[in-house]
């Protein structure tokens, strides 16, 4: 099976408007017809980057969204909001979001059915701490994760979201999972997919690797059977880093 390779740069709580600007203007140069490559701004940020890259094929995304259409939640952006500027994908259930601001499972399944019922793609996150993975629950942290998101989801709305599995330990610690933990890991997933959608959908879905992936490892990492790409964290905000992270997913 050859699924397309995904590099997506989270740019997080990162870059001012005129950062984001001449790291864009360095991006459009970058042409990878064999990957798709996604990069997710600030909201403030977000319509400026639509802008410049327009015809550029890298895909503006967000990095979180309300579940709910409109209303008094201060401070939240809506799906409709996020469509209206001409953005198709968001990221959910980032560790961050969990950690920092208490996204619970029934908050993220939430947010996951409201996005795919309302057309938008979604990277959902799922991994675990430390103390999970030295305690051997981390198989049973994933399949929970993904089950209470993805549960009520149909044969088709599955066919809007991307996996991303980031070992909590390993995100932005310069420690990372090793090549067996990261292809066991990606594998399980796709088994768990398997068995709730299908072999078909199993084998077409793809999961992407995010836990401090660099020039030095992202070639290795995405050489892995089940590893569909990156969900990029602090490389993204360089050029050199992702244009060599772009390049190894290409080759």
């Amino acid at each position: 099976m050859s699924r397309k390779k995904i590099v997506a740069g989270n740019w997080k709580m990162n870059m001012t408007i005129d950062e984001s600007n001449d790291l864009i203007n360095e991006l459009k140069e970058v042409s990878e017809n064999n990957v798709e490559i996604k990069i997710a701004p600030s909201f403030t940020n977000l319509y400026n980057a639509i802008s410049l890259l327009t015809n550029s094929g890298i895909e503006v995304i967000a990095q979180n969204v309300h579940s709910e259409k409109r209303g008094a939640y201060t401070g939240e952006i809506s799906t409709e909001m996020l469509k209206s500027i001409g953005v198709n994908t968001v990221i959910i259930g980032h560790s961050e979001r969990r950690k920092y601001f208490n996204e619970t499972d029934t908050i993220l399944s939430k947010k996951v059915k409201a996005a795919v019922e309302n057309s938008l793609n979604v990277i959902f996150c799922i991994g675990e701490e430390l103390s999970e993975r030295e305690s051997g629950n981390h198989f049973d942290i994933i399949k929970n994760q993904l089950t209470n998101a993805l549960i009520d989801l149909n044969n088709i709305e599955i066919k809007n979201i991307v996996i991303a599995y980031e070992p909590v330990w390993a995100i932005g610690t310069g420690m990372s999972a090793n090549n067996h933990q990261i292809q066991e890991m990606h594998e399980f997933i796709r088994e768990l997919i398997n068995k709730k959608f299908g072999n078909d959908i199993a084998d077409n879905i793809r999961i992407l690797y995010g836990g401090s992936v660099k020039p030095n490892n992202a070639k290795e990492i995405f050489s892995l059977n089940d590893v569909d790409g990156g969900l990029i964290g602090g490389a993204s905000l360089n050029f050199s880093d992702f244009h060599s992270i772009i390049n190894a997913a290409n080759g």
